[in-house]
């Protein structure tokens, strides 16, 4: 599989692929079987907002997925976004492929893990 992502614009100002529907549409313009989009979960709710209507609007396009929490980049429960909600909706939609851990501990690798008890 090939994964293009797109990255939000407050972290990194000036990059050119910022938006899900930027990516999509470069997966269509590119038109290859092979080519998906890596949704990171973090880049999406800093530059759009909107989690569950986008993975359930573009799941067939996404190849992988990422996640870390917002604001921050640290791992989930320590911003905004509500992932024991998110998993369970993204486990109903039947996404199959692997989610990615992509994100900065706010103390310790080990601590930083214990996220994993709470939406389990």
């Amino acid at each position: 599989k090939l994964l293009i992502e797109p990255i939000n614009t407050f972290d990194i100002p000036g990059f050119f692929l910022s938006t899900t529907a930027q990516g999509i549409a470069i997966l269509d313009e590119v038109g290859a079987d092979n080519a998906f989009l890596q949704y990171d979960i973090y880049h999406a709710q800093r530059m759009e907002g909107e989690l569950a209507n986008s993975i359930k609007k573009y799941l067939n396009r996404i190849g992988h997925m990422q996640l870390a929490d917002n604001p921050g980049r640290n791992e989930p429960g320590t911003g905004e976004i509500n992932y024991t909600y998110l998993f369970k909706f993204i486990d109903q939609l039947g996404y199959q492929g692997w989610i990615g851990c992509e994100y900065k501990p706010a103390t310790t690798t080990e601590a930083g893990l214990g996220w994993l008890k709470s939406v389990s």
